[in-house]
């Protein structure tokens, strides 16, 4: 019981690495408030976990959805010890046109920054306003692809490397000012969430697809929801409370070096 009684706010929690998050975060004793704009699978969440969970719609790209939330939350008198910004998109349904830097339009680039960039910024700074007076952490979900270029995914690589850099600005600003707020980021590569299943097509298609994949990673295999949860975990509970405007990456060993380990006449 990590977390017990602490409470969570959580984005993009009604599939993937969200959904995962916030089960762990239930089962180590927090109540965990969370959104999304898939409200069908929210519900179903929370009905699951009956009165450990809470459902409060919210489009992390519309501020006037975050003022709704945050009154909302204020009103059944709750404080936050904690705010998961979980909620991004990769841009590949409904884009106009290829994802590179070349071809990319301004309403994609737009489109997948308004959800991954400014939702992280509205969580910050509505976390900051409701954990200020009492401290907690605030935990933001990069990627692999904030640290290194993606060429045919340019926006989302664009995104997840600002939230990295905002999340150490936010660090040190409430450093700054003594309000005892956290601020980390989480970098997952190559976990297997419904996020994938529109690039990796079905049958034997899929499972080739998966394999190629596999092969990229160190480890040889692709990572589950789960593993970036309990890296969510620890930032959220009292172990993590020396650890600010750092990121913890979570790829199977990707960003350790090469895709693949050279072999031994290649070694110099």
């Amino acid at each position: 019981m990590r977390l017990k009684n602490k409470t969570a706010f959580i984005t993009g929690a009604a599939q993937g690495i969200g959904e995962a998050i916030a089960a762990s975060f239930v089962k180590e004793g927090a109540f965990v408030i969370i959104t999304d704009i898939h409200r069908e699978l929210d519900e179903k969440t929370a009905k699951k976990y009956g009165d450990k969970i809470l459902y409060i719609p919210l489009d992390v790209s519309k501020e006037s959805d975050w003022k709704n939330a945050i009154s909302i939350i204020q009103k059944k008198g709750l404080k936050l010890d904690a705010v998961v910004n979980n909620a991004g998109i990769t841009g590949f349904n409904g884009n106009k046109a290829p994802m590179n830097p070349e071809e990319c339009t301004i309403e994609d680039w737009q489109r997948v920054h308004k959800v991954n960039l400014d939702g992280v910024f509205f969580g910050c700074k509505y976390g900051i306003k409701l954990m200020k007076d009492r401290g907690g952490s605030i935990i933001n979900m990069s990627s692999r692809s904030g640290i290194v270029g993606i060429p045919e995914a340019a926006p989302y690589a664009s995104s997840k490397a600002a939230v990295r850099n905002h999340t150490k600005s936010v660090a040190l600003y409430c450093a700054e000012k003594r309000y005892e707020i956290r601020c980390n980021s989480i970098h997952p590569a190559a976990i297997l969430t419904p996020m994938w299943e529109t690039m990796l097509g079905t049958g034997e298609t899929r499972k080739k697809a998966l394999k190629n994949i596999e092969a990229t990673v160190p480890l040889h295999r692709l990572g589950d929801p789960m593993d970036v949860a309990y890296a969510a975990i620890y930032l959220a509970a009292d172990e993590s409370n020396f650890m600010t405007g750092s990121e913890i990456h979570i790829d199977g060993g990707i960003l350790a070096g090469a895709s693949a380990s050279p072999k031994k006449a290649e070694v110099t």
